[in-house]
């Protein structure tokens, strides 16, 4: 029996062949009419494309890598990243193309990663997550991968981001928390080797500075409930007249109003409480925490999208993607 060929296919869907080269390896340029005409032909012709000659032909390795700078335990347990997880997973819905996870391993050589993106492994990536210390958009600015970041990268490396405006949203915590009639309010950060945590920062003391107040009551934190905690007992211990407190994310502040419960500090009568992120945390807390919305999903979705039309070798855009965060309403400030 002779062996099918793409030009087969293509004479039976009666489309041209690289109409039916992209509809079969899962280019997105293709009306859905073609599309479906295609997969018939496959279907009916038994047509089972090579792949390592489509490989050598289409030069993509149908896969995405979504780069995630942190230890594995942290995937599941954080909203934020489990919400980027499944953003771009459902993101590549309707494409041929696989998701490959690439996370921190304990004691990794450095440069790892970026050797793997850069040795054609994938056709694009995305990068969510990173800190100073990681270097990805040093080592990837000048690769020819597509690339997308989640979060402004840290250096001028003109690669392209996606992100939410953290300062603005910094600057909105604040506001709540003057707005409230707090006299004394601190904040405890994300960490310092990252965009979110610096903006974050950035933003409420911005605001604390137009209002006339002091901006000395910081504590950094990691974005986890532990850290959130040991960071909220050192923020009270060395500032005991504070009745306010902007804590940088929803995980953080679940830890900082654990430490007030114990302490049997009333939230919001004794010390109101602001929290960052909204992603079903500030839901379970009593009362519901007050916190500032983060868009993740349309961060993920627009990341996604752009990543996918690079591949399909359109440039990148010229200047990066800035959403606006907002208010969320609740009881603790």
């Amino acid at each position: 029996m002779p062996t099918v060929t793409l030009d087969d296919v293509a004479r039976a869907a009666g489309v041209s062949r690289s109409t039916a080269s992209r509809a079969i390896n899962g280019g997105r340029k293709v009306s859905p009419e073609a599309q479906r005409a295609v997969d018939d032909a496959v279907a009916m012709l038994g047509y089972s494309p090579n792949p390592a000659a489509r490989t050598l032909v289409t030069r993509r390795t149908g896969s995405i890598a979504l780069v995630v700078p942190e230890p594995d335990a942290r995937i599941l347990s954080d909203p934020f990243l489990a919400g980027l997880l499944r953003g771009v997973s459902d993101g590549l819905t309707g494409t041929d193309l696989q998701l490959v996870l690439l996370i921190s391993r304990q004691g990794e050589r450095p440069g790892r990663t970026a050797r793997y993106l850069r040795g054609g492994h994938v056709d694009g990536a995305i990068v969510a997550s990173h800190h100073e210390q990681d270097h990805l958009d040093d080592q990837l600015a000048d690769a020819a991968l597509p690339v997308v970041f989640v979060g402004r990268p840290l250096s001028d490396s003109g690669l392209h981001y996606v992100d939410a405006d953290n300062v603005a949203g910094g600057a909105i915590a604040a506001r709540r928390l003057l707005e409230r009639g707090c006299r004394r309010i601190g904040t405890v950060t994300g960490p310092m080797t990252m965009p979110g945590g610096l903006d974050r920062l950035a933003g409420w003391e911005q605001e604390m500075t137009r209002a006339g107040r002091a901006t000395d009551a910081v504590t950094h934190g990691d974005f986890t409930v532990e850290g959130g905690a040991r960071a909220t007992v050192e923020l009270v211990e060395a500032h005991p007249d504070l009745d306010g407190i902007f804590v940088a994310s929803d995980l953080m502040a679940l830890g900082a109003m654990q430490v007030l419960t114990e302490r049997g500090v009333r939230v919001p009568e004794d010390i109101a409480v602001m929290g960052y992120d909204n992603l079903g945390v500030a839901e379970r807390t009593t009362p519901r925490l007050t916190t500032v919305y983060n868009p993740l999903v349309e961060m993920v979705a627009a990341a996604t999208a752009t990543l996918l039309d690079m591949v399909d070798g359109a440039p990148a855009p010229a200047g990066p993607q800035v959403l606006s965060p907002y208010l969320v309403e609740g009881g603790t400030a």
